[in-house]
């Protein structure tokens, strides 16, 4: 989905810009790296609440990213 691509990347330059790494981020979102790394490469299919965490973490809202 396109969408998704879009908000995966937009995940990946905000959590750059913040100089955190993958497994910074994956630690404070509570998930294992390889869960990141699925929802930053926009495969598998992540839960509403992981992609709201995720970006809550890095300060932005979903609300707000698929307009």
């Amino acid at each position: 989905m396109e969408d998704y691509k879009q908000i995966s990347d937009l995940i990946v330059r905000r959590r750059k810009f913040l100089g955190l790494t993958q497994q910074a981020l994956a630690l404070r979102a509570g998930v294992s790296l390889r869960s990141l790394k699925s929802v930053e490469s926009a495969e598998g299919n992540p839960s509403f609440l992981l992609l709201t965490r995720i970006l809550n973490l890095l300060g932005m809202k979903l609300h707000a990213v698929i307009r």
